[in-house]
């Protein structure tokens, strides 16, 4: 990336030096989030100056560096802490402030290759890799760990319903994970065709919600929770869609000791009445990123087969970055997409 809002530039450079605690990793693939997005079209700030190579949500195999790696498949956490701070120590290094983030704190995975820390790299098992190409694997960095640590968070229990607001990339993961945990799961969208793909995969009951007002959206929510036989109170609220419109509907979907979780990002600000979490006794929290210490309990759920992936991710050529960027801006894939370098 050299400019907001212009294209990618290909360059060649040269493998970088490694010290002690590093190793280089040849990228198998990198998956396109709604952060790159943000960093590129909507001028958020990324901490390493211009030209950047973006890309955080990885994997691939090391080649270079720790010998106790070497030719390891691995997945890199979107969020690398240092360990050693207070934030590490209390278990929330996801907000580690020495954090390094590929992609905004220094190159990322939209490379060949990416030179990182060792310290919390996650081995993929090989009863992963038989099951799932490692490309796919590279939305466990986010689009998977990311709702694994909200819907953990949340406190949701087994039995409480779950209202997810946007089943894109990364929603539809926060969806069946819930469904995981023993939520009755409600999916709501303005896409058919992600309800349907929701729906297929567990969800107990979906909502197209496109030019419905959050009112008659919470009287529907109320007739599919009692069709399916969900709590009226308590709901565990996610808000995935990362828009406005979704924030405002997640915010008027509390009800008595709900909690609302906001997962998705927008520039955008609401205006809410707060005194609602007060006279509802409900809870409001936000998540950045995940533990890298929980991945390994992803890959627990895709290595027994209670978390399936496949379906929802689709696959380019690294060379096709600046259309694949300009579609996903215009809202033209119903799946996450992950470039593949095209050489090897």
């Amino acid at each position: 990336m050299v400019e907001t809002n212009k294209k990618f530039q290909l360059v060649e450079n040269t493998f970088p030096e490694l010290k002690t605690g590093e190793v280089l990793v040849k990228v198998a693939g990198c998956g396109v989030c709604h952060t790159d997005i943000s960093f590129w079209h909507s001028g958020v700030q990324t901490k390493h100056p211009l030209p950047l190579t973006l890309g955080h949500e990885i994997s691939g195999i090391v080649v270079a560096g720790d010998k106790k790696w070497m030719g390891k498949a691995v997945i890199i956490p979107a969020v690398l802490p240092c360990g050693e701070c207070d934030f590490c120590k209390k278990g929330r290094s996801n907000i580690c402030r020495s954090q390094l983030m590929p992609g905004n704190d220094f190159h990322g995975g939209f490379a060949s290759h990416i030179k990182v820390p060792s310290k919390f790299l996650c081995k993929v098992p090989l009863s992963v890799i038989k099951k799932y190409p490692l490309e796919h694997l590279a939305v466990i960095a986010d689009a998977i760990s990311t709702p694994y640590q909200v819907v953990k968070k949340s406190e949701l229990e087994a039995g409480d319903l779950a209202i997810v607001i946007g089943v894109g990339g990364v929603g539809v993961y926060g969806a069946l994970i819930a469904k995981i945990f023993g939520a009755k799961v409600i999916a709501l969208d303005i896409n058919d065709e992600k309800l349907i793909a929701a729906k297929a995969n567990g969800v107990d009951a979906t909502l197209n919600i496109k030019g419905l007002d959050a009112k008659s959206i919470k009287e529907k929510v109320k007739e599919l929770a009692k069709e399916i036989k969900a709590p009226k109170f308590g709901w565990k609220v996610f808000e995935i869609s990362g828009t406005k419109a979704g924030q405002d509907l997640a915010f008027n979907l509390i009800t008595f000791t709900s909690t609302l979780s906001i997962v998705g990002f927008t520039m955008d600000k609401l205006e809410v009445r707060l005194s609602n979490l007060m006279a509802f006794d409900a809870k409001l929290i936000g998540t950045w990123g995940c533990r890298a210490e929980l991945y390994p309990e992803v890959l627990d759920l895709i290595a027994n087969d209670k978390l399936k992936i496949s379906q929802f991710v689709q696959t380019f050529p690294m060379s096709e970055i600046n259309e694949v960027f300009k579609n996903t801006l215009e809202h033209k894939y119903n799946k996450r997409s992950i470039l593949i370098p095209d050489v090897n």
